[in-house]
C-alpha cells in the first residue's frame, strides 16, 4: 500500500521517463495570465492534456505561431509534469509548430498584416439608406439565403433583391464568391451582401483567401459581410465597409423597414398637422386681439392719426426742400463768382495785356541790340573798307580773270587768242590776247 504523495511521485517519475515528447494537437482557451505565463489546452476527438509556457520560455516558443488562436492544430514541444496539490499531470512546452489548419492560421495572420499595411482594411463607405436594389452573393440551397428572404418578408414582403449562386466551402468557392461579387457588382446594384451560416472554421476558410478579400475591395459599391455566428471573425469581415454578425443581421441592416418607414411617415405627419393647427390657432388668436384694439374698432380715428403723420411729414418735407433749395442757390452763387473769375474772356484780356506789355519790352530790347550791334559792326566796316579789293580798285587798279575764273598772275600761262575779263572799279573790260610780254624774261610772243 503506497500514499497519495507516494503514488503521484511515482507517477511524476515515469512520466518524466518520457523525456521530451512531440504533441499534436488544437489549441483550446489559450489565456496569457498576469505574471506572463501562457495556459491553453491541446485536445483532439477524444482526450485533453493541460499546457503550460512559462513566461521566459515565451518569446521562443512562439516564435513560429505568433499568437495562439482557438482551433489552431499545432505541435508542442516540452516534457511532462504532474502538479502535486491537484494530482494533475500538464506539458511544459518550450517550441509550439503549426500543424495543418495551424500553419494555415498563421499565413492568415501574415495575409492580415500585408493587407492592413496596403490600406484594405481602412475603407468604411456608407450604406445606401434605400437602395434600389441589393445583390446576395451566396448559395442558393444554404440556410444563410432562407435566412435572408425571411428577414426580408419581415422587413419589407418583395423589396428588390438579386441572388448570384455561389459555393461557400470548399476548394473552388473562393473563386466563385469573388467572381460572383465582381458579376453583382457590373449589374447596377447598389450595395452587396456576402454571407453564409455557421461552421467549423475549415468550413468558413474561402472566406479568409485573398481572392475575395481583393473582390471586396474593387467592388464599386458597399459590401456587408455576414458569415458565421457572431464569434467568427474572417478576412472578409475585415476588408468589407460593414461586418454582420449573421446573415440575418446581414439582412437587417441592407433591407429598410416597411412598417417604421410607415411608422414615421404617420409619425411626421401627425406632427406637421399639429404644427399647423397650432399656426392656424396662433393666427386666429392674433387676429382676434387686433379686431379687438381701439384702433380696429375706431378707424375714422385710424385715419385721422394718419393723416396727422402724413401732415407732419409734408411740413417736414417742405421744410427740407427749402432748405435744399437755399444752400443750393448759395452754391450756385459762389460758383457763379469763380466761374466768373476764370471766364475765358477775363484770361483773354488778362492774357492781351501781358502780350502788349511783352511786345513794348520786346521792341526796346531789339533796339538796344540793334545799337550796339551796329556801334561794334562801324569799326570792323572801316576796317574792311580799307581793305576791300574794291577800294584798290578806285585807286585805279585792275584784275584780269580767265574764262575758267582763275585771276591771271603770270602772263606766261596765257596763249594767244584767249579770251579774258578785266575788272575796273565801274565795270567788267573782255579782251583777247594778242600778245604776251614776261617782265623777268623781256620776250615778246606772238
Amino acid at each position: 500500500m503506497v500514499s497519495v504523495s507516494q503514488l503521484t511521485a511515482r507517477i511524476n517519475t515515469a512520466l518524466k521517463g518520457f523525456g521530451r515528447v512531440a504533441v499534436e494537437g488544437e489549441i483550446s482557451r489559450p489565456k496569457t495570465v498576469a505574471s506572463g505565463h501562457v495556459f491553453f489546452t491541446l485536445k483532439d476527438g477524444s482526450a485533453v492534456l493541460d499546457a503550460k509556457v512559462w513566461r521566459s520560455a515565451v518569446p521562443r516558443a512562439l516564435a513560429s505561431v505568433g499568437k495562439l488562436t482557438e482551433g489552431a492544430r499545432v505541435v508542442c514541444h516540452g516534457s511532462l509534469d504532474v502538479y502535486a496539490p491537484y494530482g494533475k499531470h500538464s506539458l511544459i512546452v518550450d517550441r509550439i509548430e503549426p500543424r495543418g489548419m495551424g500553419a494555415l492560421l498563421a499565413d492568415l495572420e501574415r495575409l492580415k498584416v500585408q493587407l492592413r499595411d496596403e490600406g484594405l482594411m481602412d475603407r468604411r463607405r456608407p450604406l445606401p439608406r434605400f437602395p434600389a436594389r441589393v445583390g446576395v452573393v451566396t448559395s442558393r440551397d444554404a440556410d444563410a439565403w432562407r435566412d435572408f428572404l425571411r428577414t426580408r418578408s419581415l422587413r419589407w414582403p418583395g423589396y428588390p433583391v438579386r441572388l448570384v449562386h455561389s459555393r461557400v466551402q470548399g476548394q473552388a468557392a473562393a473563386k466563385e464568391v469573388a467572381a460572383a461579387i465582381g458579376r453583382l457588382d457590373e449589374s447596377g446594384v447598389d450595395v452587396v451582401v456576402v454571407c453564409r451560416g455557421g461552421g467549423a472554421i475549415e468550413d468558413l476558410w474561402c472566406f479568409n483567401e485573398e481572392v475575395v478579400a481583393r473582390a471586396i475591395w474593387a467592388c464599386s459599391v458597399p459590401v456587408v459581410t455576414g458569415v458565421g455566428h457572431e464569434s467568427d471573425t474572417t478576412l472578409v469581415d475585415l476588408v468589407a465597409d460593414h461586418r454582420a454578425h449573421t446573415p440575418t443581421d446581414a439582412a437587417q441592416t441592407v433591407l429598410p423597414e416597411r412598417s417604421a418607414l410607415l411608422e414615421a411617415f404617420e409619425r411626421q405627419g401627425a406632427y406637421l398637422g399639429d404644427a399647423m393647427e397650432r399656426a392656424v390657432e396662433g393666427r386666429a388668436d392674433r387676429f382676434a386681439r387686433a379686431a379687438r384694439t381701439l384702433r380696429l374698432r375706431t378707424p375714422v380715428r385710424l385715419l385721422e392719426e394718419r393723416g396727422a403723420r402724413v401732415e407732419a411729414l409734408a411740413r417736414r418735407g417742405r421744410s427740407a426742400s427749402i432748405s435744399l433749395i437755399q444752400e443750393a442757390t448759395t452754391r450756385l452763387e459762389r460758383l457763379a463768382a469763380r466761374l466768373e473769375r476764370q471766364s475765358p474772356m477775363a484770361r483773354v484780356v488778362r492774357a492781351e495785356g501781358k502780350v502788349e506789355r511783352a511786345t513794348s519790352r520786346l521792341v526796346a530790347a531789339m533796339g538796344a541790340r540793334v545799337a550796339a550791334a551796329d556801334r561794334r559792326l562801324a569799326p570792323a566796316g572801316r576796317a574792311l573798307e580799307a581793305v576791300s579789293p574794291l577800294a584798290v580798285l578806285e585807286r585805279g587798279y585792275s584784275i584780269t580773270r580767265r574764262a575758267d575764273g582763275r585771276v591771271v598772275e603770270d602772263p606766261s600761262e596765257l596763249e594767244q587768242g584767249e579770251e579774258l575779263t578785266t575788272i575796273v572799279s565801274r565795270g567788267e573790260i573782255d579782251a583777247t590776247v594778242r600778245a604776251v610780254r614776261s617782265r623777268e624774261r623781256g620776250a615778246e610772243g606772238g
